[in-house]
């Protein structure tokens, strides 16, 4: 390989004390409006309720609210990592062989987030998930529901409906489960790559992606139904777990787009030029626009069929003095932004486009998740304060700091990958 002697490839990233202390402050920032918001809200500053009790249980509420949007929200732009690294193998790609390092240092959020979400599901249940009242499905209760109690086998089977949901937490677990253990697998082989000149690894590579891209095709979809469609109960809609899987890809794309872009202008990854930073930036902008689409299409078919149980998802969201400004940031963020800034070559090949637009997208699908959660859960208690910048905020620190630790523990470029001399010739 002739061309690789100009190029460091046992470069590693140093994950300087500046850039720690710059995550610091932005986690200290956000935890301090998380603080905030949590005295606020428990004093009642948030909304007027009547009685103290009210306001305890409003505000653990919104609590457990946020909690939950942005641990669906950065569990899934993790796994979006090793899934877009997985479409790279199985698809033979070679133009990206520099960023693969990138593209699996999103999976290391994936423990903590995986803890974060099954500890939290059980702190959260009765105030997030409705169908977790056991009243529900007692058929001489004042309260029964004759709909959720059609759907109680799909969370408590084979148990007793209204006990304990053990084939929700099955469903959880064993999703989380298999997502890291696919995880550490590729993992450990992209690093192995490091060690050994054959091409064996890459092989191997290639087999574990084929295999874990079928195992997310499933587990992403029912895990989008479980962790957010069944906070509204009543209502479903039959495209829910793509809608969920391209908020996560547009998110996670512009998250590798920022880390890629972060590493070249400190000196890192030669190798990666702005062809390759341009394809990123068409993936960005493509689905951007696959999110719009899956967006309209359910909105489309809910508003022409007009029947009340689906509209009322929506009559919800844009009926809402809270809500309605946010469906329209919403749009604003994550398409109308991305697609007049990205339209042109040029944008995606300049670092400062895509460095707002990718911190917009970022921003907008936390909003699209938003949306997703609080109105079925806090109804008209919701809204945007302190509360949730603040938590999305330290999420957000926190998965940066994780992200990059790992990033710093290996080489940066797969050396030995038999893809890199494509990527060097790489030119659009």
């Amino acid at each position: 390989m002739a061309h690789q002697t100009n190029y460091n490839l046992d470069q590693r990233f140093d994950f300087t004390a500046a850039t720690k202390k710059a995550i610091f402050i932005v986690g200290g920032i956000g935890a301090v409006l998380l603080i905030l918001g949590i005295i606020f809200a428990a004093m009642g500053g948030d909304h007027g309720h009547g009685d103290d009790a009210g306001h305890a249980f409003h505000w653990t509420q919104r609590l457990f609210a946020n909690l939950w949007i942005n641990n669906v929200y950065f569990v899934g732009i993790a796994i979006i990592g090793v899934f877009f690294f997985a479409i790279q193998y199985a698809a033979q790609a070679g133009w990206s062989a520099g960023l693969l390092r990138i593209m699996l240092s999103l999976g290391y959020w994936l423990p903590i987030g995986a803890v974060l979400m099954i500890v939290s599901f059980f702190v959260v249940n009765h105030d997030i998930f409705h169908w977790t009242h056991a009243y529900l499905f007692d058929i001489n209760d004042p309260h029964y529901d004759k709909i959720i109690d059609g759907k109680g086998a799909y969370f408590y089977w084979p148990m007793e409906k209204g006990s304990f949901p053990i084939f929700y937490v099955v469903r959880m677990v064993a999703f989380l489960g298999l997502w890291l253990f696919f995880f550490n697998k590729l993992r450990t082989l992209s690093y192995g790559e490091d060690l050994k000149s054959t091409g064996h690894n890459w092989f191997t590579i290639r087999k574990w992606s084929a295999i874990f891209l079928v195992v997310f095709a499933v587990t992403s979809s029912i895990s989008a139904w479980d962790w957010v469609m069944s906070i509204d109960t009543h209502w479903f809609s039959t495209l829910f777990g793509w809608y969920v899987f391209s908020s996560w890809f547009v998110a996670g794309l512009s998250a590798m787009t920022l880390i890629a872009i972060f590493l070249r202008e400190r000196g890192y990854l030669t190798m990666v030029n702005e062809n390759h930073i341009h394809d990123m930036g068409k993936f960005v902008f493509a689905f951007s626009i696959f999110w719009t689409y899956l967006w309209f299409s359910q909105f489309l078919l809910i508003y022409y069929a007009n029947i009340p149980e689906e509209a009322v998802y929506f009559v919800e969201r844009l009926e809402s003095d809270i809500y309605s400004p946010w469906l329209f940031a919403n749009l604003i963020f994550n398409f109308v932004l991305p697609f007049f800034v990205l339209m042109t070559r040029d944008s995606k090949r300049h670092s400062i486009f895509l460095k707002v637009v990718c911190t917009l997208i970022i921003v907008g699908h936390w909003i699209d998740h938003f949306m997703m959660v609080q109105p079925g859960t806090l109804g008209h208690n919701g809204g945007v304060g302190f509360m949730e910048i603040g938590m999305f905020l330290v999420f957000g620190a926190a998965m940066t700091f994780v992200v990059l630790t790992g990033l710093a523990k290996h080489n940066l470029v797969a050396k030995n990958n038999p893809m890199l001399e494509e990527s060097y010739h790489h030119h659009i």
